[in-house]
């Protein structure tokens, strides 16, 4: 047995925890995960079934903490799982599980498939078994504190164009304000208005905010990988900075998974809970809406519809927030089929669109967006989360359709009052 290979076996063992032993010991092998997980609905095959994927994880449980398991491995009959095997899973944990949690939802014995995919990538990082893509996202989020290489000068660029474009200052490092922001990479980069969207905003409602430059990152790689002692790293980094400007509040910006790390899994993964408060920009915005600070004017006429962010809606409980706001703004707003706690993923959540190899399957399964967007007729898509933007984007180019895909901050960026000089 390789080094390697024993260190993600021992990993498997130090991840089964309670919850895990006891959702493998009760699942019922009905299959209601596999019509939840869009990589098994739009391509047929049974490997992609969410509870397979966890095969050589219950593999180790089944040989360790059950009575037949250790029998059989006295016995010479059941044998731990090798490296060619860890090779072939993953694939399978890491480009066709996006962690979105759908399959957890419809388990009728309440097992929790996603937590499960979390841990068994822990083992399988362990292991040496994790995606070229998504190692070097790590990497460069450990040395460069952005998966995409994003460095302070790139942010400074953009906000001095931001405050030449729009006249307003974007804070950095300013104590005592409210709120401290973060971003994501993608939105540094391909979307630098939401910047400049919240700027807006919060000199309408009259709100305190800042930018860090020492932890401005919203995406954590080390939770999408499953090396928790780099993605405690990468927490501390926001709560050091949150802590040494005295916010009272950090918000996760349009990044579903930022989100998920920092809200939920943050407190866990250092060990103790925040003295501050985190949010996702929707709930910021909402709470602003229902404070009467937020005017907008003006009801945009095209037939739009909302795409849920798995990891804002399902698993953040963020679901009215947005449908709140676009209310204001949006005279014909529509829902898609399986929409709020079932909707269905964008494909590229958890990491997937780190790994290129995954670009084809991931396109794929873009044919059940595509599919509740033309039973609607929709004009317009609405998200909040950039890596859901961006693939949406690529997938209604793969498939032709001729959508946009919007920011909701932006909107409503767009449809302020406009305060007289």
């Amino acid at each position: 047995m390789s080094a390697s290979l024993k260190r993600g076996l021992d990993a498997f063992r130090e991840q089964i925890d309670a919850p895990v032993a006891s959702f493998f010991s009760s699942c019922v092998h009905c299959g209601m995960c596999a019509d939840a997980c869009l990589f098994h609905t739009e391509t047929g095959d049974p490997k992609y079934t969410p509870i397979h994927k966890l095969e050589p994880m219950r593999k180790v449980w089944h040989q360790e903490y059950t009575f037949w398991g250790r029998l059989g491995r006295a016995l010479g009959i059941c044998k731990p799982p090798t490296d060619e095997e860890l090779e072939e899973w993953e694939t399978l944990v890491y480009d066709s599980c996006t962690l979105c949690g759908r399959c957890s939802m419809v388990c009728p014995v309440g097992n929790d498939i996603a937590y499960m995919i979390r841990k068994m990538r822990e083992g399988m990082a362990a292991a040496g078994h994790a995606p070229p893509g998504l190692i070097g996202a790590t990497k460069r989020a450990v040395t460069i504190g952005s998966p995409m290489g994003v460095k302070l000068p790139a942010l400074q660029a953009q906000i001095s164009h931001i405050e030449k474009d729009t006249g307003l200052t974007i804070p950095v490092d300013q104590e005592d304000a409210e709120y401290m922001c973060l971003l994501s990479s993608m939105e540094i980069m391909n979307f630098p208005e939401f910047i400049g969207a919240l700027a807006r905003i919060f000199k309408q409602a009259g709100v305190t905010w800042t930018l860090s430059s020492e932890a401005f990152e919203a995406t954590n790689s080390g939770v999408q990988i499953g090396v928790s002692d780099i993605a405690a790293e990468l927490v501390e980094r926001v709560v050091t900075a949150a802590e040494k400007l005295r916010v009272k509040a950090v918000i996760s910006p349009e990044c579903g998974h930022a989100y998920m790390a920092i809200r939920w899994e943050g407190p866990n993964l250092i060990g103790r809970p925040y003295n501050f408060k985190v949010v996702h920009i929707l709930e910021v915005l909402d709470k602003l809406r229902q404070e009467g600070k937020l005017r907008t004017t003006g009801m945009d006429n095209t037939l739009m519809t909302y795409h849920d962010p798995c990891q804002i809606s399902r698993r953040g409980g963020v679901v009215e927030e947005p449908r709140n706001l676009l209310n204001m703004i949006a005279s014909r707003f529509v829902e898609m089929p399986d929409h709020g706690t079932m909707n269905w993923c964008c494909g590229a959540g958890g990491g997937v669109s780190s790994n290129e190899r995954a670009d084809d399957l991931r396109l794929k399964t873009f044919e059940r967006k595509k599919a509740q967007l033309d039973s609607i007729n929709a004009q317009a898509l609405v998200s909040t989360c950039s890596n859901c933007r961006i693939h949406l984007e690529e997938g209604l180019e793969e498939y032709h359709m001729d959508i946009p895909v919007l920011s909701l901050t932006e909107m409503i960026a767009e449809h302020l009052v406009e305060d007289s000089a």
